[in-house]
């Protein structure tokens, strides 16, 4: 393996914007395979930063400002990717329920989903279940993640799984479910498919679940 591709990996976990930007371009440069780039620069340093979230050795902040220097190296990468024909692990639809104005969890998973490698289409917050289910008819999603930071609107979550159950659309879907008030009793109850108590997990789960989903 290119020690490049460790020199991207540290840069990105310590949130270094520009260092992650020359080091991809250098790479770019030295012709190393861009899947590779991707997969064993910027995302395995994410990997390591969300194993560390998830072990309480870095926080918020730190996340944050790792994605950002992961988004800038993924940037450059991009039209290379689209070029190689290379296609992400997955798609996933993500929002806030309807009624909860909540997003810093959302974000957050957000972030993590796309550390894995997985294309995320954010539909933001107070999202109905008919925004959800328009969405996947026109985005296809593998998966769709729902959050919910208040008990008072928790139940959307159930309201958006019969939604897609009403319209014949529930097995093409797997759901994630997540939010302060959220258990997995609760997953079981309202028949989601996916609980963890923390973004890194969710994330983990959610590609695991996608990649045996597709064979």
């Amino acid at each position: 393996m290119s020690n490049l591709y460790n020199e991207i990996s540290t840069a990105l976990q310590r949130g270094k914007q520009n260092d992650v930007k020359e080091l991809v371009t250098r790479a770019i440069e030295e012709k190393l395979p861009v899947t590779e780039i991707l997969d064993q620069g910027l995302l395995a340093g994410m990997d390591i930063i969300s194993e560390q979230f998830k072990n309480n050795e870095v926080y918020v902040p730190e996340v944050l400002v790792a994605a950002r220097a992961m988004n800038a190296g993924a940037a450059l990468l991009k039209p290379l990717l689209e070029e190689a024909g290379a296609v992400s692990h997955g798609r996933v639809l993500i929002g806030t329920v309807k009624g909860d104005l909540h997003d810093i969890g959302k974000n957050l998973v957000r972030l993590m989903l796309e550390g894995k490698g997985l294309e995320v289409v954010d539909l933001g917050v107070d999202v109905s279940a008919e925004q959800f289910l328009a969405a996947h008819r026109e985005q296809k999603a593998d998966a769709i993640a729902l959050s919910a930071l208040l008990t008072t609107t928790m139940q959307e979550m159930k309201g958006i799984i019969d939604t897609f159950k009403e319209a014949g659309l529930r097995e093409e879907v797997i759901f994630l479910v997540g939010g302060a008030p959220i258990s997995e009793s609760f997953k079981d109850t309202i028949g989601a498919d996916i609980y963890t108590p923390d973004a890194a997990s969710a994330a983990q789960a959610c590609k695991a679940a996608i990649l045996a989903k597709k064979g």
